[in-house]
C-alpha cells in the first residue's frame, strides 16, 4: 500500500448531538479524529454506550454527523443532499451485520444480486456471474440455489458476506459479524473475512466485542464515552492470520 494515497476515510474533529436545543440535549460523539488507509483492516471495540453504534451510522452514511468533518473517498459527505448520499453508499460501501437481514423467499444467489438490483433496477448476466463466483469464494458453490432457511447460521453470514461484497465497494464495515455465531463459525467467518482483505484491495472495519478477534485485525480503536481511548496497530496480526 502506498503511503502517497490519501485515506479511505478521514475525520476531523466530528460530533454528533441528539436533541440539540433541547432540554434532553446529549452529545454522543465529541470531536472524533480517525483515519482508515485503504486496504486496512481495522477493528472498533468499546463497551455498550461507548458510541461505536452511532459512529458506525455515520461511517455508513446512514447518520449526519453534527459538527466536524467527514471524507470518503476524498470528499467530503457533509455536502451532499440524500441522492447523493445514497449513491455515495452504494458506490463506496458494503455492510455486514450481525443478522444477514438475507431475504427468505429468495436464493442465496438472488441475495447476493440484489444491492445490484436495487442500484440497477435490474441484474445483468455480469452481475448475476459475480455473483456466482462471489458465493463459489466463500465456499457456497454448491448451495446458490438453496434459500436462507435450507443454510446454517454460517452459511448464512457467509451468503451475507458475498452480498456485501457484490458492487466491489472501497470500505465494508461489519457490524458484529460474528456476535450471532458459535465460536467454530465465528472463526471461520472471521478467517474467510481476513482471506478476502488479503485478496481484494477492500479496507474493512469490524465492530466486535471478541477481544480474540479484534486481536487478529492489524489495528485496533478502541471507543470510551464517545472519544477515541486507544488506536494501536496489532503488530503480530498480520502473522497470524489464518
Amino acid at each position: 500500500m502506498s503511503q502517497a494515497l490519501a485515506p479511505l476515510l478521514q475525520l476531523r474533529g466530528l460530533r454528533k448531538t441528539y436533541n440539540a436545543g433541547r432540554p434532553n440535549e446529549v452529545e454522543v460523539l465529541h470531536g472524533i479524529d480517525l483515519s482508515l488507509a485503504r486496504g486496512e483492516f481495522a477493528a472498533l471495540i468499546g463497551p455498550s454506550g461507548s458510541g461505536k453504534s452511532t459512529l458506525l451510522n455515520i461511517l455508513g452514511l446512514l447518520e449526519r454527523p453534527s459538527g466536524g468533518d467527514y471524507e470518503l473517498d476524498g470528499r467530503s459527505v457533509r455536502t451532499l443532499d440524500d441522492d447523493g448520499l445514497t449513491a455515495m453508499r452504494r458506490r463506496t460501501l458494503g455492510f455486514v451485520f450481525q443478522f444477514h437481514h438475507l431475504l427468505p423467499a429468495f436464493t442465496a444467489l438472488e441475495n447476493v444480486t440484489l444491492p445490484a438490483l436495487a442500484r440497477d433496477g435490474h441484474v445483468s448476466a455480469a452481475v448475476r456471474e459475480r455473483a456466482r463466483a462471489l458465493l463459489d469464494g466463500v465456499g457456497l458453490g454448491a448451495a446458490m440455489q438453496r434459500k436462507p432457511t435450507e443454510l446454517s447460521g454460517g452459511m448464512q453470514q457467509r451468503v451475507a458476506i458475498a452480498r456485501a461484497l457484490a458492487l466491489e465497494p472501497a470500505l465494508v464495515l461489519a457490524d458484529e459479524p460474528t456476535g450471532n455465531l458459535d465460536t467454530a463459525s465465528s472463526d471461520d467467518v472471521f478467517a474467510l473475512l481476513r482471506r478476502i482483505h488479503a485478496q481484494a484491495d477492500t479496507s474493512f472495519l469490524v465492530v466486535t466485542h471478541d477481544p480474540r478477534l479484534a486481536a487478529r485485525c492489524d489495528r485496533v480503536v478502541e471507543m470510551m464515552d464517545g472519544r477515541i481511548a486507544r488506536d494501536e496497530a496489532m503488530v503480530s496480526a498480520r502473522g497470524g492470520v489464518p
